[in-house]
């Protein structure tokens, strides 16, 4: 940390004034002779004060401002006109990510298309499905060997020389928002693969990058850190600390001994990945997801996630962002309570200033659980108890990610329904792994803890609903049904790549020396394409063409904007859930059956959030009760709304 020193934060409202215009003053110097310079001038007076108070909160180095000036002005000096213009269609378009045509589809490009170069070739296949948001997994540079899935990086300027060059990064970004679709990567913030330059040059004996991480002569700190911190790997990498013999130190590696965590608390560290965000901007990149995000702050006593810094730290960047590349946003991986999720967008003075997406883990979560038991009331519990966000952001809603499914179920809404938590979360471990006499899911399980016993599920989204087994002949109307909620959740929607063709578990990873080691390969499948070109078989088949209906018309309603809330009731039919959404545009109730046989429910129910006869807007058809029920058929889904 640097010597302590007077920021704007305590000067009186005046002199704070004074200093915001000399940076003002010093970033048009910055800037020099830049065309666009009136238009970086007037975003800083838009976010500059972000960015200010936000160093205020964390940093006490009286040239970081002046530093991050320089980067600011640096990176829009470099950056392309094709994305300048981009910039300003997204300045007169801010909710182009909250509405209702966005649509997300994430893959590794390795498993997608084998390369970068290969990926422009099947964009068409994307248009066609309906994506407007690409998100491709980790392919920046990585350490050869274990690499967590490409999360151990050892270059952020440099993409995998399997996957291609950065060249072949910023032609994929052209091709891709020619076809009207926006790019999203990965950007690693809590640690570097051991083989980054910076864990090189510490390793070396070099003070100053020694002091990008966390190290200890002994374990006397970090014994004190472990009482209350958790493990993230408990099979594979117990504990939070590794000894390192060329260091001869113990050095912070949250996730695997090959990732050493960085010190966010060197303004050193701030300024490396101000430079690497714009950099990644300047290459085309729309969104950068904020991987691992909540580990960024570490305090003793606590289990260093969510720490209060970390908001004020992503305010940081994003303000850099958005003065010198306002075309990019933030998505924030926080798989963290649904208490603490809705911090990643912003509270109090961070409200909207954090990041614009976030994964909506427990939704997903509520998915899965509502089909296991064929109840819906825990999903309506634990939504209705969410947060509201800020109007200008939006959930990441999903059915399956590339990662694990850990069941973020907090026991307070268990307890709502006289349920306990432990054993709830107990049963969908064994129920997603087929230990169940009810159960239609074939996963398996990642990372169970050896004392606590809490266990994760890998699996694709097919092979947990069933498809693929002979016994389950609903098994595609069941993972229309969960995707239809994805759908229709508001947000911008991600499909993970194979669900849309219903591919199934993977079992040849365990033949691959370079995935056998980790069985989350399960459900990370190659792209067959002479099947996908057919769209799938039977089942893959009917899922295409649904899903595909389903995503035309989501985007032909407004009501789906993500800026309005959705709201989730439960009713009177412990299978029957409503989303109701009300918006300027028109109100729109959706209602879900989430058991695999038919039910009746009162149409007084459904009627009081749509009075009147509606339209079924997936169907086309009017929907009206019969005898004074509505009657649902095995994972039912109706979007009625009022002409």
């Amino acid at each position: 940390m640097k010597a302590p020193a007077v920021t704007t934060a305590l000067l009186p409202p005046k002199a704070a004034r004074t200093a915001a215009t000399d940076l003002r003053q010093e970033l048009l110097r910055e800037l020099g002779d830049d065309p666009a310079a009136a238009d970086v001038l007037a975003r800083w007076d838009r976010w500059g004060q972000d960015l200010l108070s936000g160093l205020d909160e964390v940093y006490v180095d009286p040239q970081l401002s002046h530093r991050l000036l320089h980067e600011i002005a640096m990176a829009h000096r470099a950056r392309p006109q094709a994305l300048r213009e981009r910039d300003l269609q997204r300045l007169l378009r801010p909710d182009w990510f909250q509405a209702s045509d966005a649509i997300g589809y994430a893959a590794y490009t390795e498993r997608f298309a084998g390369d970068l170069p290969r990926a422009i070739e099947h964009i068409a296949y994307l248009q066609d499905l309906g994506v407007t948001y690409l998100h491709l997994m980790p392919l920046l540079q990585t350490r050869s060997g274990p690499n967590d899935g490409g999360y151990a990086v050892s270059d952020y300027d440099e993409v995998r020389s399997d996957l291609g060059t950065m060249d072949d990064l910023e032609e994929l970004a052209t091709h891709l928002h020619g076809a009207g679709i926006s790019l999203t990567l990965d950007l690693v913030l809590n640690h570097v693969a051991r083989e980054h330059r910076w864990a090189r040059a510490a390793r070396m004996g070099d003070a100053h990058y020694r002091d990008y991480f966390w190290t200890f002569e002994d374990r006397a700190l970090p014994d004190s850190y472990e009482h209350s911190l958790t493990e993230v790997f408990p099979q594979t990498a117990p504990g939070n600390f590794t000894w390192d013999p060329e260091l001869n130190r113990w050095v912070w590696t949250t996730f695997n001994s090959y990732q050493w965590d960085l010190n966010w608390a060197n303004p050193d560290v701030l300024c490396e990945f101000v430079q690497i965000i714009l950099n990644l901007a300047n290459r085309g990149v729309d969104c950068l997801r904020l991987d691992a995000i909540a580990f960024l702050w570490k305090r003793m006593g606590t289990n260093c996630q969510n720490q209060a810094e970390v908001h004020a730290i992503t305010q940081i960047l994003r303000a850099a962002a958005h003065i010198a590349a306002p075309a990019l946003i933030f998505k924030a991986e926080a798989i963290v309570p649904p208490s603490e999720v809705v911090h990643y967008f912003g509270r109090g003075p961070h409200a909207g200033r954090v990041s614009d997406l976030a994964y909506h883990n427990s939704f997903m979560v509520q998915i899965w659980s509502a089909l296991a038991t064929r109840d819906a009331r825990l999903m309506s519990v634990a939504m209705s108890r969410m947060s509201r966000i800020p109007t200008t952001t939006a959930w990441a809603t999903y059915l399956r990610c590339h990662d694990d499914i850990g069941w973020a179920i907090e026991d307070r809404d268990c307890e709502a329904l006289g349920w306990n938590g432990w054993a709830h979360r107990n049963f969908l471990c064994d129920f997603y792994t087929g230990q169940q006499d009810s159960s239609f899911a074939e996963g398996t399980v990642f990372e169970q803890h050896p004392v606590t016993g809490d266990r994760r599920i890998n699996g694709t989204a097919a092979s947990l609903c069933g498809v693929g087994r002979e016994d389950q002949p609903l098994a595609v109307d069941r993972l229309l049904c969960a995707y239809t909620m994805v759908m229709g959740m508001g947000g911008v929607p991600l499909i993970f790549m194979g669900d849309e063709i219903a591919l199934c578990n993977d079992a040849d990873y365990a033949n691959d020396p370079h995935h056998c080691d980790d069985n989350r390969w399960i459900h990370r499948p190659l792209m067959p394409w002479e099947v996908a070109n057919e769209h799938g078989d039977f089942s893959g088949h009917q899922v295409y063409d649904r899903l595909r209906h389903l995503i035309a018309v989501r985007k032909d309603n407004e009501s789906l904007h993500a800026s309005i809330p959705t709201e989730v009731h439960a009713t009177s039919v412990d299978a029957v859930t409503c989303f109701v959404r009300h918006h300027p545009a028109g109100d729109m109730t959706q209602v879900y059956n989430v058991a695999d046989h038919a039910v009746s429910i009162p149409a007084w129910e459904i009627d009081q959030y749509a009075p009147g006869a509606a339209r079924e807007v997936l169907s086309g058809e009017v929907v009206e009760p019969v005898d004074g029920m509505y009657h649902l058929a095995p994972y039912a889904t109706l979007w009625l709304v009022r002409d």
